[in-house]
């Protein structure tokens, strides 16, 4: 682990059986600044009073204390039924000390009547993928709800809460009518489609390679994926993302890595899209900087794929490489069927010059998402570095930007941040105040 590691553990908390299970989803306040208004597990990050993490004996009593203690704290439900017997207006207030008057004495009173712990069953282990400089290493657990308790949510952090078939949160999910954070998408996805003890082993299995370092898929908003890829960019950010647009026809936006060994894990990803039936049709770019094209030449000879940017772009990558058509302000590529199985998907190319001449933004039509290559980071600010970079030409092209209604916002550097216009807002007022 290191030391940027945040350890959690969080519970799949179940009910029912068979065609009527169904998993208890939290929503986070739309304040929060990490994953605000989106769909989670409850869960959180390890306490000091949870236990040591030395040993493996005395780490997994602590994570699953953390459980635990994270679910009661945030539901209300009582996984040790001696406690669980308790008045209500006793658990209440056990619950409201955890919370604020006198956490600690009050996680004594609970830890040493505790036994709950055999009520959880261990998933999986999952750890954000490096796009970030904080990064999650959570452990996943399941329960199912004792008899007699009901999730009850007390706003705050959380904002409600709510059981579902999974088959139906990914369906609104499609329509897009909830944001879900990515590893719970992973998860719903695999435990709508297979029996429990076959979704249990299959989802560790896929967790087991992630952290063998196999790509995640992760996807923010439908019909894209992020793969963060370790690539010589400027700190704080050390990995460039190259998003994967589409369904059934996918266009590879920005292969970003010269580094081999992680262009063998990309190749492994799309290898996998294609084992799924999904076909690769270009790769685009949306501008000419090495850790956003390190990886277009021998991903164009792997998978015989055009490649597609602005006529700028396109004049200056050196190496053989299959050229394909240049890409101009307005053009509209087609991406078939839409997640929702909606028709007219489409993705469409903006000019946004200023970080660098031909640098491109492209944002597709059903869902408004934007993949603003580097317009914007969410880690980090944006260099403009003449004569390459242009200052006024660059809020010009923000200001552009700031006119459109965005929903997930994909930057280069940095996780996918819905309401994506905030972002923009925020650069631009950053940018006046320096002037």
């Amino acid at each position: 682990m290191k030391s940027t590691d945040r350890i959690a553990a969080t519970v799949l908390l179940l009910r029912g059986e068979g065609h009527d299970l169904e998993i208890y989803l939290v929503e986070r306040s739309p304040k929060l600044r990490f994953f605000g208004g989106y769909l989670a597990l409850p869960g959180g990050v390890l306490d000091k009073n949870d236990g040591s993490l030395q040993g493996d004996l005395a780490r997994e009593e602590a994570l699953r204390q953390c459980a635990l203690r994270e679910l009661f704290e945030e539901t209300g439900i009582m996984l040790d039924q001696g406690l669980a017997g308790m008045a209500a207006s006793d658990l209440d207030s056990l619950r409201h000390r955890l919370l604020a008057e006198n956490p600690e004495l009050a996680w004594q009173e609970q830890r040493s009547q505790q036994d709950g712990q055999d009520q959880l069953r261990e998933l999986c282990r999952i750890r954000t993928p490096p796009f970030a400089p904080v990064r999650y290493d959570t452990w996943f657990y399941t329960a199912f709800l004792p008899p007699g308790q009901e999730p009850k949510i007390w706003p705050g952090e959380l904002v409600g809460g709510r059981f579902w078939k999974p088959a139906d949160a990914m369906q609104a999910w499609r329509a897009g009518e909830l944001l879900i954070v990515p590893p719970v998408l992973m998860i719903l996805s695999m435990l709508q489609a297979e029996d429990f003890e076959t979704f249990r082993a299959s989802t560790r299995a896929i967790a087991d390679d992630y952290l063998r370092g196999r790509l995640h898929q992760v996807r923010f908003s439908p019909g894209i994926l992020v793969a963060s890829l370790h690539t010589p960019t400027l700190p704080p950010a050390t990995t460039t993302n190259c998003i994967i647009v589409g369904e059934d026809s996918l266009y590879i936006i920005d292969p970003a890595t010269p580094d081999p060994d992680e262009q063998e894990r990309l190749f492994g990803l799309l290898d996998e899209l294609r084992a799924e039936g999904r076909k690769l049709e270009a790769i685009i770019l949306t501008h000419h900087h090495p850790d956003h094209t390190g990886a277009v030449r021998p991903t164009s000879e792997r998978y015989d794929l055009p490649v597609r940017a602005h006529e700028l772009t396109l004049s200056r990558l050196g190496g053989d490489f299959k050229r394909g058509e240049a890409i101009s302000h307005g053009d509209r590529i087609a991406l078939g069927m839409a997640p929702d199985s909606s028709d007219g998907w489409e993705l469409e190319a903006i000019f946004t010059p200023g970080h660098d001449k031909g640098h491109l933004c492209f944002m597709e039509n059903r869902y408004q998402s934007l993949i603003a290559g580097d317009m914007v980071s969410t880690i980090s600010s944006i260099i403009i570095d003449p004569p390459e970079g242009h200052m006024a030409t660059y809020l010009q092209s923000l200001q552009a930007l700031s006119e459109r209604e965005i929903g997930t916002l994909y930057p280069a550097h940095g996780p996918a941040i819905p309401r994506g216009g905030r972002i923009i807002a925020h650069y631009l007022q950053h940018r006046a105040e320096r002037e």
